[in-house]
This record gives C-alpha cells, sequence and structure tokens, in this order.
C-alpha cells in the first residue's frame, strides 16, 4: 500500500521555501506578544528552521498552577457548546477576555476543548505541553480513548447530542470573527490551533480525524470570510487612495496619502497573513482528508471548499481548486457525490461566475450527465438540478443527446427523480417565450399564450415511443407547469375549434393524446396524488392544497358540464377517444349541475352517452358508459332521479331486445343466421357491461343465459364471444344476488335460490372446461375457480354463519378437473400454446399476453389450495413444476408453498414429499428400475429437493415435526416395493433415499436418531451388509442421519452437500468390489460424495498413498482434521469396508431375528475388523504426515503466482491504493494563491504527466457510475 504524504504533527508549521508563511512563531518575546494585542499585527523576529518551535517561551510558571482552574473552565467550555442553550457570542468574548489576561491558559483551555469534542477523556497539561513533543502527546491523547464504544460526539445519538455539530461549527465561526481584528494576526493562538488541527487530522484514530478535519474546515471558511472582508477593504482603500491623488496638488491632502497607504500596507500584511494560513489549512489537512478512508470525511472537505469558491470566487473559483470537486464526482460512496453536486449547484446558480465554469463544464458534463442514472436516487435528482441550472446558464452547454438522457426520466417510478426532470424539461421546451406574448393581453383558447406549449407537450408525449404513461408525464411536470397544464379552456378549444388561417390542425393520433393528457391532468387536479406505482399511498392534504383541490373541481365542472356533450358528439365513432372522455364525469363535482343552473347539460351528457351505448359494441366504451352512469347516480345529490331514469329505460330497452333476440335465436335450432347471432352477442354486451357495476336483478337474466348456455352445450356450434359474455353475465347475476341476501334482509327462499343457481352455475362451468375453444375454456376455469372461492368456507366468516346452507365444498371430482386444467393449459411450452396466441407465436407481444393468461390461471387455482378450498395435496402436481417452469411461475409456486406452509406445516411437508415420489415414478416409468443415478433426470429431482428443503429456513424447532413426518413418507416410499428378483436385491424405490438425504440436515440431532431407528425397522440384517454400488442410496442416507448424531455439524454437512450437481458430478465415484468403475460414470454420481464425506466424518480410516491433484492450484485454507482428506483421494474396497463397520455399532431393530450361530459369526467378524482397525491405524498416521509433507511442498511450489499477497496489509487512513487520487498537481502550474502541493516521498515522479487540471485519462470511465479512485497509474495508461 502505497503510504500516506508525510504530515507533520507538531503544534507549528513545516518550513515551506514556496510559502511566505513561516513554520516556526516566536513565542520568546513575551513583550511583543503583549504588544500585538493592542496594535492587531506584529512581525517579531521568527525562529529559523533548525530552532525547535514549541512556542513555549517562558516554560516555567507558564500555566502558574492552574491546572484545576484549567480543567474546570475547559469542561465548562464544553459544556457550554454542547448544550448550545447560551449565546455563543458571550462565549467566545468571555473567552477572548481570558485570553487577554493569560492567553497561555485560555489557548490550553481552547486546545483542550478541541481533545474533549473528539471524545478523549484525557486532558492536556501545562506539564504535557512545556515537556513532550506534539506527536507524543497526540499518541497520550489516544491512549485516553474509550475503547468499550467506538462513539464521540459527532456520531452520538441522542437529543443531547443532536444540535452539537451545529454548536461546535458555530464556535469556530464566531471565535473567528470576534478575534478577526486582533488576536489571529499574533502569531501565537492561530499557528497553534492550525498546528493542532493539523496533526490530528492525520492520526490513526477517526474520532481524532474526523473532529479536527471538520475543525479544521470550518475554520478555514471562516478565514475565507475574513480574507474576503480584508480584498472588499483593500478595494476601497485603493479607490481612496486613487481619488485623493488624482485631486489638484493644492487640494490634495498628503497627509491622507500617506494614511491610505499606511492603511493599504497593514491590509496586505494581513491578507498575506491570511493567505498563509489558508495555505497551511489547505496544504496540512484538505489535500490529504479529501481523499481519506471515511466518507463523512471526504464529504466535509467537498462541502466546505464549495463553500470557499462559492463566497471567495475570485480566488478560489479556479480549475486549481475545481479538480477535487470534478474527481470526487467519482466517489464510490453517495453521500460524497451528493456533496460534489451540491457545491456545484451554488457556483452554477450564480450566472456571473459561468465564465470561470466553461473549462469544468466541458471536462466534466458527461460524467454530471451520468450521475441522472446513479444508483443512489438522491444524487440522481441532485444531478438532473445541476444539469438544470447549466441549461439556465447556456443553452449551448447541453448536446441533445445530453438532454435526452434526461428527459426520459420523467417517466420513472421514482418520483422526486421524475419531477426533477419534469422541471428540466419544462425549462427546456416550454420557457423559452416571446417578450411579445406578455406584453400582449391575455387571450384565451387556442389564441392563449398556452396554447403552443400544450401542443410541444402533445408532440413530447407522441415521441417518447418507449413510455405511453401520460400520468407519470403529467405528474412530473405538475410542480413547475401546473398552470399550463390546468388550462383545460386551451385544451377544448384546441380540440373543438377550427385552426387559425395558417395554423396547422392537430392529426388525429395528437388529438388522441391530448385527450389522453387532458384526462390525466383532471385526475391529477381531483385526486391530489401521484399515479399508482409512483408513490406510498395518500398523504394527508394541507388546507392550502384542499383549498385548491375543491376550487379545481369546482372549475374544471363548470368547463367540461358544458364542453363534454359536444366532445363526446365530436368523437361519437372513435372508441380510444371515447372511452378517456367518459371517464371525466368521475372527478367532478355533481353539486354544480344543480347550483351552477346546468340541467341541461346534463340531460344532454345523457342522450350522448345513450346514443354512444346504441352505437358501440367495443367492451372498453360500454364498461366506460356503465361507470359514469355509476358516478351520475349518487342519492347524494338531486340529480339522481333524473339520471336514473334515464338507466332505467336504457337497461328496459336492452332487457328486451335481449329476451326478444333470444328467443328467436333459439328457435332457429343448428341454421343459425350471423346477423342474429351479432345482435345477440352486441345486446349481450352492452346487458354484462351495465352488469358489472348495476344491479339488475329485477330483470331475471339468469334464467335467459343459463338457457342460451345449456343450448350451447347441448348443440355445440355457439358462437365463441356469445358464450364468453353469457357465463360472465351469469357470474354477475350470481355475485348481486348474493350481495342483497348478505345484508340479511332478503327471505329464506331467496337463499335457496341462490344456492340452487349457484350449483347449476358451477356444473355449467364444468361441462366447458371441456370445450373446443380455449378462450371458452379459460373464462369458464377463472370463473368457476372464483365461485368456489366465493362460497367456500370463507362466506362465514365475520359473523355471517347464516350464509352456511350457501358454502360449496368441490367433490374430488370437480378437484380432479381443475388440475387436469392446470396441467393441461399452463405447464406447457411456448410453441405448444397455439390457440391462445390466435397463431401468432413469433409475435413477443403474443407470447407475453399469453403468458400473462397462464400466470393468471395458475394464481387462480392456487388460491384454493392456500385457502383449503381444494385438497392441499393437489399442489404436488404443482410444487413439482417449480424447477422447469421457474422462469415462468417460479414466484407463484414458491409463494404458494409459503402460504401453505402457514397454515400446516405437516401436511405441506407430506405435500412436498408428494410431488417428488410422483416425479420418481415418472422416471422409472421412462428409465427403468436400473436407470443411472447420474442421469440428468435423476439429479433434477435431487436439485428439486435441495430447493424445497431450503424453503424449510433454519429454525430447526418450528420445522421439527413438519421435517420428521417427510422422512418418515420418504423411507416407507423407498421400501414400498421390493425387487421382484429377490430380498438380496434393493427395493425399486431405493434409490429415492438418495433424494431424500437432501432433508437430512433439517433434522435436529435427536430426531436424527429416532429417524435412523425407523429406518432400520425397513431394513434386513443383510441390507446393512451390503457394500454394492446399487446399495449406495441406503449407505449415503444412513450415514447422513449419522452424522451429527452427536454434535451440531449437520449444517456444516449440509451445506457442502446442496451444491449444485454439476459440481457433485465431478468427484471421482469410489471403486467397489464388484466391479471396476469406468470415467465416465465415476464423474457423475454424487452419491458418493455423501458416503465419502460422511463415513469420513465419523471413523477415520487409513489412506493410501497420496496423489496431489489441482488442490495445490486453489487457495491454501485450513481443514479439519477429517476434513483433509475429503474430495482429494478415492478410498480402496477394504477401507470403504472398514469404514462403514465403526468399531462400536448401534443396535438395530430388524424385521427377521438373529438365530445363535449367525450372532457368533457376526461376533468373530467384529472382533476381525477392530483388530484390523488397530492394525492399520498406525500406516493411517504415517500416510498423513506423508500427505502433510507432500502438500507443503507442493505448496511451497504453487504461492508463486500469490507471493504479493503473502505481503502483510497494513490498513491506514487513507483509502487504498487503487482507491485513492492521487497528487495530480506534481509537474503542474496551478494558479492557485501560494498551493504548490509537495509530491509524496514514496512514489515516483512521472513525467508523463500533462500540465492539465482536467486530463480525461486523471478521471474514471464514468460508464461507472459509483467507483474508487485511480492513482498515477491511470495517467499512464
Amino acid at each position: 500500500m502505497i503510504a500516506a504524504p508525510e504530515l507533520h504533527t507538531e503544534f507549528h508549521f513545516a518550513q515551506d521555501t514556496d510559502t511566505r508563511f513561516s513554520s516556526d512563531t516566536d513565542f520568546d518575546d513575551p513583550d511583543g506578544r503583549n504588544a500585538v494585542i493592542g496594535k492587531g499585527k506584529a512581525r517579531k523576529g521568527k525562529k529559523g528552521p533548525g530552532e525547535k518551535g514549541k512556542g513555549v517561551g517562558k516554560g516555567a510558571g507558564r500555566m502558574n498552577g492552574h491546572h484545576q482552574e484549567n480543567g474546570m473552565e475547559n469542561v465548562m467550555l464544553f459544556e457550554v457548546v454542547r448544550l448550545g442553550k447560551s449565546a455563543m457570542q458571550s462565549v467566545v468574548d468571555d473567552w477572548i477576555e481570558a485570553y487577554k489576561h493569560d492567553r497561555d491558559v485560555a489557548l490550553l483551555d481552547l486546545i483542550n476543548f478541541f481533545i474533549q469534542c473528539s471524545g478523549c477523556k484525557g486532558i492536556i497539561t501545562s506539564e504535557m505541553f512545556r515537556n513532550m513533543q506534539n506527536s507524543e502527546i497526540i499518541r497520550k491523547m489516544t491512549e485516553e480513548f474509550d475503547e468499550d464504544s467506538g462513539d464521540y460526539p459527532l456520531t452520538m445519538a441522542g437529543p443531547q447530542w443532536k444540535k452539537f455539530k451545529s454548536s461546535f461549527c458555530e464556535f469556530i465561526g464566531v471565535l473567528v470573527r470576534q478575534c478577526q481584528y486582533s488576536i489571529i494576526y499574533d502569531e501565537y493562538m492561530m499557528d497553534t490551533v492550525i498546528s493542532l488541527l493539523t496533526g490530528l487530522s492525520d492520526s490513526q484514530v477517526r474520532a481524532f480525524r474526523h473532529t479536527s478535519t471538520l475543525a479544521a474546515m470550518k475554520l478555514m471558511t471562516a478565514l475565507v470570510n475574513v480574507a474576503l472582508n480584508l480584498s472588499i477593504n483593500m478595494d476601497n482603500t485603493q479607490r481612496q487612495y486613487e481619488a485623493e491623488r488624482n485631486k489638484m496638488i493644492g487640494k490634495r491632502a498628503n497627509d491622507r496619502l500617506e494614511l491610505l497607504l499606511q492603511k493599504r500596507k497593514e491590509l496586505q500584511e494581513n491578507q498575506d497573513e491570511i493567505e498563509n494560513m489558508m495555505n497551511a489549512i489547505f496544504k496540512g489537512v484538505f489535500v490529504h482528508r479529501y481523499r481519506d478512508a471515511i466518507a463523512e470525511i471526504r464529504a466535509i472537505c467537498i462541502e466546505e471548499i464549495g463553500v470557499w469558491m462559492k463566497m471567495y470566487s475570485d480566488a478560489f473559483l479556479n480549475d486549481s481548486y475545481l479538480k477535487y470537486v470534478g474527481w470526487t464526482m467519482h466517489d464510490k460512496q453517495g453521500e460524497v457525490r451528493l456533496k460534489c453536486l451540491t457545491a456545484l449547484q451554488g457556483l452554477y446558480y450564480n450566472r456571473e461566475l459561468n465564465a470561470k465554469l466553461e473549462l469544468f463544464t466541458s471536462r466534466f458534463k458527461d460524467r454530471i450527465v451520468s450521475m441522472t442514472l446513479d444508483k443512489e436516487y438522491d444524487v440522481a435528482v441532485q444531478a438532473i438540478k445541476l444539469l438544470t441550472l447549466v441549461l439556465h446558464s447556456s443553452d449551448e452547454v447541453l448536446t441533445a443527446e445530453d438532454c435526452e438522457s434526461v428527459y426520459h426520466l420523467v417517466y420513472s417510478a421514482h418520483r422526486p427523480v421524475a419531477v426533477a426532470a419534469g422541471e428540466f424539461l419544462f425549462k427546456k421546451l416550454f420557457s423559452h417565450r416571446d417578450p411579445e406574448d406578455d406584453s400582449m393581453p391575455k387571450r384565451r383558447g387556442r389564441q392563449s399564450v398556452n396554447a403552443n406549449l400544450i401542443k410541444t407537450t402533445v408532440f413530447f408525449f407522441l415521441e417518447s415511443e418507449l413510455h405511453e404513461h401520460a400520468a407519470y408525464l403529467v405528474d412530473s411536470m405538475w410542480d413547475c407547469a401546473a398552470e399550463i397544464l390546468k388550462d383545460w379552456e386551451c385544451m377544448i378549444s384546441l380540440l373543438l375549434d377550427e385552426p387559425l388561417p395558417g395554423e396547422e390542425a392537430l392529426t388525429d393520433r395528437q388529438e388522441t393524446a391530448l385527450i389522453e393528457i387532458m384526462l390525466c391532468t383532471i385526475r391529477q387536479a381531483a385526486e391530489c396524488h401521484p399515479p399508482v406505482g409512483r408513490g406510498t399511498g395518500k398523504r394527508v392534504l394541507t388546507a392550502k392544497e384542499k383549498k385548491t383541490q375543491l376550487d379545481d373541481r369546482t372549475r374544471m365542472t363548470e368547463i367540461f358540464a358544458i364542453a363534454l356533450p359536444a366532445l363526446l358528439a365530436k368523437y361519437s365513432v372513435d372508441a380510444e377517444k371515447l372511452t378517456n372522455l367518459l371517464q371525466l364525469p368521475q372527478f367532478f363535482d355533481l353539486e354544480i349541475y344543480t347550483t351552477g343552473r346546468l340541467e341541461k347539460h346534463l340531460d344532454s351528457l345523457l342522450r350522448q352517452i345513450r346514443e354512444i351505448v346504441e352505437k358501440h359494441t367495443d367492451t372498453d366504451v360500454l364498461e366506460a358508459c356503465s361507470k359514469t352512469y355509476h358516478s351520475l347516480c349518487n342519492e347524494e345529490f338531486t340529480i339522481f332521479n333524473r339520471v336514473d331514469i334515464a338507466r332505467s329505460q336504457l337497461l328496459d330497452e336492452l332487457v328486451d331486445k335481449f329476451n326478444r333476440l333470444l328467443e328467436d335465436f333459439l328457435q332457429e335450432g343448428e341454421e343459425t343466421d350471423e346477423d342474429d347471432a351479432y345482435q345477440v352477442l352486441s345486446t349481450l354486451k352492452r346487458i354484462t357491461a351495465f352488469h358489472n357495476a348495476h344491479d339488475l336483478s329485477k330483470w331475471d337474466l339468469f334464467t335467459s343465459n343459463y338457457k342460451l348456455l345449456n343450448t350451447g352445450i347441448e348443440n355445440g356450434d355457439m358462437p365463441e364471444q356469445i358464450v364468453i359474455h353469457a357465463l360472465q353475465c351469469t357470474h354477475y347475476v350470481i355475485l348481486w344476488h348474493l350481495a342483497k341476501v348478505s345484508e340479511g334482509t332478503s327471505k329464506k327462499e331467496d337463499m335457496l335460490t341462490l344456492r340452487k343457481q349457484m350449483r347449476a352455475f358451477c356444473l355449467m362451468c364444468l361441462r366447458y372446461l371441456t370445450s373446443v375453444n380455449t378462450a371458452v375454456k379459460e373464462q369458464a376455469f377463472t370463473i368457476l375457480c372464483d365461485l368456489l372461492m366465493i362460497f367456500s368456507h370463507q362466506i362465514m366468516s365475520g359473523g355471517r354463519e347464516a350464509l352456511e346452507p350457501l358454502v360449496y365444498t368441490p367433490d374430488a371430482s370437480l378437484q380432479s378437473e381443475l388440475l387436469s386444467f392446470i396441467l393441461d393449459h399452463v405447464f406447457i411450452d411456448q410453441d405448444e400454446d397455439n390457440n391462445s396466441t390466435d397463431g401468432q407465436q413469433d409475435d413477443e407481444a403474443g407470447k407475453i399476453e399469453a403468458l400473462h393468461k397462464r400466470r393468471n390461471l395458475l394464481a387462480a387455482y392456487c388460491k384454493l389450495i392456500i385457502y383449503n378450498v381444494v385438497e392441499m395435496n393437489t399442489g404436488a402436481d404443482i410444487f413439482k413444476q417449480y424447477m422447469r417452469y421457474y422462469n415462468d411461475y417460479g414466484d407463484i409456486i414458491k409463494e404458494t408453498m409459503s402460504k401453505t406452509r402457514q397454515i400446516d406445516k405437516i401436511q405441506c411437508a407430506k405435500t412436498l414429499i408428494l410431488s417428488l415420489q410422483q416425479l420418481f415414478n415418472e422416471m422409472l416409468s421412462d428409465l427403468g428400475p436400473s436407470f443411472d443415478r447420474s442421469a440428468s433426470a435423476f439429479c433434477g429431482i435431487k436439485e428439486l429437493a435441495r430447493r424445497f428443503s431450503l424453503t424449510f429456513g433454519l429454525d430447526q424447532v418450528k420445522t421439527r415435526e413438519a421435517i420428521a413426518m417427510l422422512h418418515k413418507d420418504g423411507i416407507e416410499f423407498a421400501f414400498k416395493e421390493p425387487n421382484p428378483q429377490g430380498e438380496g436385491y434393493p427395493p425399486l424405490n431405493l434409490a429415492f433415499l438418495d433424494i431424500l438425504s437432501e432433508f437430512s440436515s433439517k433434522l435436529m440431532r435427536q430426531d436424527k436418531r429416532t429417524v435412523h431407528m425407523y429406518l432400520e425397522r425397513f431394513m434386513t440384517f443383510q441390507m446393512a451388509l451390503q457394500r454394492e454400488d446399487c446399495w449406495l442410496p441406503l449407505i449415503s442416507y444412513r450415514n447422513s442421519l449419522q452424522a451429527g448424531g452427536d454434535d451440531d455439524t449437520m449444517s456444516v454437512i449440509s451445506g457442502i452437500s446442496s451444491r449444485s450437481s454439476s459440481v457433485r458430478s465431478k468427484k471421482a465415484k469410489p471403486a467397489t468390489s464388484k466391479r471396476k468403475v469406468p470415467e465416465e460414470e465415476s464423474s457423475s454420481s454424487s452419491t458418493e460424495m455423501w458416503m465419502n464425506r460422511e463415513q469420513s466424518m465419523q471413523t477415520p480410516v487409513m489412506m493410501p498413498s497420496p496423489h496431489l491433484t489441482s488442490t495445490i492450484m486453489r487457495e491454501p485454507k485450513r481443514l479439519r482434521h477429517e476434513e483433509s482428506y475429503m474430495g482429494v483421494y478415492t478410498m480402496t474396497p477394504d477401507q470403504q469396508q472398514q469404514h462403514s463397520h465403526p468399531p462400536t455399532p448401534q443396535p438395530h431393530i430388524h424385521q427377521t431375528p438373529m438365530d445363535y450361530n449367525t450372532q457368533v459369526t457376526w461376533m468373530l467378524a467384529q472382533r476381525q475388523q477392530q483388530e484390523e482397525v488397530a492394525r492399520q491405524h498406525q500406516e493411517r498416521v504415517m500416510n498423513y504426515a506423508k500427505l502433510r509433507t507432500n502438500l507443503q511442498h507442493a505448496i511451497r511450489r504453487g504461492t508463486g503466482l500469490m507471493e504479493d499477497d503473502e505481503e502483510p496489509i497494513v490498513e491506514d487512513v487513507m483509502m487504498s491504493s487503487e482507491g485513492r487520487i492521487e497528487d495530480l498537481n506534481e509537474g503542474m502550474d496551478f494558479d492557485t494563491m501560494d498551493i504548490d502541493l509537495p509530491p509524496s516521498k514514496n512514489r515516483r515522479e512521472r513525467s508523463e504527466l500533462k500540465p492539465d487540471f482536467f486530463d480525461p485519462s486523471s478521471i474514471m470511465d464514468e460508464s461507472v457510475r459509483s467507483t474508487h479512485f485511480l492513482g498515477y497509474d491511470a495517467f499512464q495508461r
């Protein structure tokens, strides 16, 4: 790591030959010191570079024995600032009086104040300050820190520390302001304080570094203010001198000229002194801390340099200082980037400073534009606001591409970003008005000033082809362009009035866009909240906002109550325009119709809506008409009777017409006329649209619709759309009847009628599930699921037990039909769905729409599972599709599993294992009983089991019973089918234990023993002795149950075993005693990993001579003693035999008892095995020693690639070398006051550096939004 530049930690400044500021100040002349206070300036003899500059003067008796008094005064000063209750100026005045009385004591109080503000418990005594080096003092204070807590006043929480930072900063500012005429020039106080803060800012302790940096930056800000005042005074003095000198000789006052010259000289000396102080702070603190490892410290530096450049632009607003802000815009922390943008906003806001920002803008404009897409929304908002200021200052800076990158953000889901982009758009497109427009009298309609601006909005909306959300555009511009967007008279004039001579009329597409925008503005004004997706919820409106809302609603009602009928008449044949226009009455203040005497316009509106209903068959238009009637039929207003009569007349005519047409249509039989079918369909569409929002129960539509549906089933040739709308209309009839019954005022006969109609309609929907038309089947399935959900046992909740007769529970056959429909129509490949995309499989939009329909179907069925309407075990057929259709339905299936587990953990676990069993049976039917366990189908089932296991979470106590039941069912399934070849062969489903082992890690330690005992109930004695390949699932499953039986190490094993099958397949399969395994088989088995891993965890075995593998190429890591073998070496058959029999066998419960001879034979075999283990133990120890030796040699040979990484990493207070801005000043000619930053002592000279403050190679690639800083290496590329 590149070391940080060396900083002087003494309480004096380093001698710098390039500056006018002396590093050592004179504290030896007491008389001279005292004279400074009265005079305000002193230039007494300064020490040479070789002298020790402690600045103590007469050290003996400096504190005059006032250590206790000093400590009390210091505590009081710190407490006063911390509480922030006293006037800061009075506090500073008291300190100044103490300083004038004894400046040594007062200055030591101030130093201890800074120490305590850093959170340090120690106090610097007079003896320490007189006898110890400054670095030793800081080291001593570091030891006084409270190690139990990392908090310090600037970071502490709580009401008592809430205002500490502001009080601390205010104290420093007031101190400099009160001392600016005398004390700061005495070469004692400021020298000591600056030296102290410089030393603390280089400390390794964050509290010291943070507090001292903040103090130094605020001190610098105060000095900049002093320098600015001096500059103003010098200019005034110079003008006075020039004016006096230009007078005639007789009128010239020589005494005044000499006085002005003397004053200008003193001001120049004071300014030089202030410049030296600022140079010391900038070089000693800023240039090192603006790249500090702590983001808060970097943010402080950038914030304050922005203040300097804004306050004293003549001295600081140049490229030498702007470069730091430009570089830091690439900071990896959002808060630092945010400070950069806010600092720049203060500069670009002042147009007089634009000339000094031209070079900076040209070099860093692209970075600012890219920050509009910052991952931190606050940064993106400020970046857009900064570009708005840049745009306001000059139209030529931003290119069309730059502006377009901001334009599209008006459609952002994050409202602050969208609003900022809307303001940018408004400034760019709408703020350029002709001066003549303001002088001319205001005109209304399409001749108004806003007409062209509204047209511009329409043009922009149409050009935004990627976004078709007018509501988002309106919301983005609402804060800055509400006057334009609420000019509804102008919009109506543009739509209704003829264009003026020479004016181009709006096209049909532009009129459609204007109507949509107009609707969105009305909705925004009436609802006063952002559109869906751009707000957390409705906020409470203020009194002013409520008044504005009421005024807008009144005004829009007065305008559109008159204009809406004319608009509907003009666009009566355009369905898209009508759909938007018909939504306007929903936002009206209906009382205006009465108070404003607008009843005739209401009658005109009702006539237009009636004509639209009779003329149109489009579903969107008809539903809009229905909602308009529903909005107008409000019993609270006096217009209700008028609207209700018009609505009843319309519905009477529609129902009579439908019944008449239906009777003729059904009598025609098989030879249906197309015209008659169209008439029936159009009338049915109108009735269905109105039945959605209005109760049509008195017309008894159930009988006619049921008759229509029944005829369609019997004949089979009913048009598709007629069936779909008849199903929907009947559904509405059922729901309205239920709403009426739920009120409790209906008769018992009504409930019985509803129960009969509901069950008959459910059976009708079930019959239509077998229809040849996909759209009809989907409609029937959706309605059937909704009805089963509505009329389930949930209907009695909320004190509605009286509705119990209406509860309908689907039988097994109905559940089977629903499940079959899902499997046949949802879990299909995209190319197979021919009907749902109407033959447009290649159209992406069609595919997306088809997928959306299938997702809705699956969600409808999963709701039945979640609410226990259908049996939970039917979800097994859904859950088993989790992996195969993860991209399409993974979220729905996962949520279903989560909800079912909340309802019944045990039943959910049984459903999961059932789904795995079904997949296993399907695999057996396809591959046969002698399948290869490395087959993709088997590995897929194992991966699905692993995913299921992860869904149980980490809390084993909550899932204990469910996991145990899962293992129980899995074991029973594995031994369910015996092998027809005899007992010596494994059961047909034994391989399922390999899948079941994925859930072993979820068992608790005591449950593993219980499950293991339950497993042994199904095992014979011969099974326990089998070691052939076909018995490996049993071996691996037993090992997974035995491992961790004495300690909780299964979580580690589970984590290793839960890797994907592709990783496991790389492990070699151990050889068996039966046959030699080919390489192609040994590379894909996953079960052997379980056996090798689990066995090595239980009983150490002797390893063969090691053969080094590619393990040496990996980064060496420490393994447990028993883990160091795993995955590197294979096991011999003998070792496998020994490995599978621990010295102390666990008792088994067998289905067949052992006779005496068998027991004796078994005991002898066990004794021989124990002796063999003891003999091989020594060989194992020797082999292990060889293994370690060989691995050590191999690691030494292979670590050549990692030599650089073996160096110790020492953390510095600076950022790492990859994330650090180097001293770019090296080799550059800076045009600043007196700043010549020295190069770092431990860095190479770079002669290739260009003398350009904004060399493009000096900054990061701007395609990266949040990055580290680059060092010198970036410049050589």
